[in-house]
């Protein structure tokens, strides 16, 4: 007998004779080569068997030489199938209707939670997803992947610390970490304002505790700027020094830059890529043509489609492919001490609070090696140099 599963794709049936010439049927259809197989005799005239569907007309033409009628009991296999399906086509249709709208319908956004925050912050939150296309009856397709909404919120919304995002089926859960200023707490212990650096006085302002400094005094660091002893000698009371003492400080800085620099930029070309992704294989269905970029950054996005709450061993993948070139910068001597200084001031920012100034910028060495500008620079800036110093009574 031959495969069955062959059998069952082009199809079979069950075939009976009946007559004195059953037998001569079978004969000549063995000897015409063609496949018979469940051979069984049903009284003294009828034979029951089954052949392929494809041989139906051989059989007719040796049935006209045999003296026995034949009739086709049942046909099987996958045309038969077809055919039974095609007189039922209504209900396939509605079949396969009803099961593309649950399909659509599980991968659509349906739900939006935003947890841990206050009314005017989940506003700001709901306005900002509005504008990036996750909404309710949003297709999941069409909407950025929870990283990239992730970092479109935290740098879009000020009063966010962290916001993590999480897709549970159909619904997006936002759980929000707030920005909270720090209430000023109220020192009450006992303490001395102390100098935190090498400085010259500035400014003062002292709210509580005796000055022991005056401006344009040089202090060290350490030094004792506000006591928190007032009041006569034999008449003394403790309190919690308080106030700000404004000092000009110094940094250094050494910084270099090179003349030439080469980097790679993207150019804005890009090109997108759709495919259906099944394990390790990956079937394109849109943006067949290959771009050809010379240099390129490649972005893979992988979105799973679901149906109800299941997840399903097939996704949607785009891939983004973006034009990069090489670009060669280079700088004069006088823009590469420009740009060194814009560098440097940069970076001395970010140890400085946003109240403290840079007063004074000077070069003190410029020279050049290797390509590159080499600059060391002297700063003076304005900053509060006071800090707390507690005092322990019977000291």
């Amino acid at each position: 007998m031959k495969n069955q599963w062959t059998n069952y794709y082009t199809g079979y049936v069950k075939v009976k004779a009946h007559g004195k010439g059953a037998e001569r049927l079978i004969n000549m259809l063995t000897r015409r080569g063609l496949h018979i197989w469940d051979l069984k005799r049903v009284g003294s005239e009828t034979l029951i068997f089954h052949m392929d569907f494809r041989d139906i007309p051989k059989l007719r033409q040796v049935m006209r030489k045999s003296d026995c009628k034949v009739s086709f009991m049942q046909g099987r296999g996958f045309p038969f199938l077809v055919k039974r399906v095609m007189k039922n086509s209504g209900f396939l249709v509605g079949l396969i209707a009803f099961l593309l709208c649950i399909f659509v319908l599980s991968n659509m956004v349906w739900g939006i939670e935003v947890k841990d925050a206050k009314p005017a912050t989940e506003h700001a939150i709901r306005k900002e997803l509005d504008k990036m296309g996750v909404k309710i009856g949003k297709l999941q397709f069409f909407v950025d992947d929870v990283d990239t909404i992730q970092r479109k919120l935290s740098d879009r919304i000020s009063a966010l610390t962290w916001v993590g995002v999480e897709l549970k089926g159909t619904t997006y859960h936002f759980r929000v970490v707030e920005k909270r200023q720090p209430k000023e707490v109220e020192k009450t212990s006992p303490q001395n304002l102390v100098a935190s650096k090498k400085a010259v006085i500035a400014d003062m302002y002292v709210k509580k505790g005796q000055s022991i400094v005056n401006v344009n005094d040089y202090v060290g660091k350490g030094q004792l700027l506000v006591s928190g002893l007032i009041g006569k000698e034999d008449k003394q009371e403790i309190v919690s020094a308080q106030g700000v003492i404004k000092g000009k400080t110094w940094y250094n800085a050494e910084v270099k830059i090179p003349m030439k620099t080469k980097f790679s930029v993207l150019n804005g070309n890009e090109t997108n890529k759709h495919y259906l992704k099944m394990g390790d294989f990956s079937l394109p269905v849109w943006g067949f043509k290959d771009p050809k970029y010379d240099k390129q950054e490649k972005e893979t996005t992988l979105k799973p489609f679901h149906f109800l709450q299941w997840e399903l061993p097939i996704s949607y993948k785009q891939v983004t492919l973006r034009s990069k070139e090489d670009i060669v910068r280079s700088y004069t001597r006088e823009e590469a001490v420009k740009e060194g200084r814009k560098m440097a001031k940069a970076e001395l920012k970010k140890h400085l609070d946003e109240e403290d100034e840079i007063i004074e910028e000077k070069i003190l060495h410029e020279s050049m090696e290797n390509g590159k500008v080499k600059l060391s620079i002297h700063y003076q800036v304005i900053e509060d140099i006071a800090i707390g110093q507690p005092i322990i009574q019977g000291d």
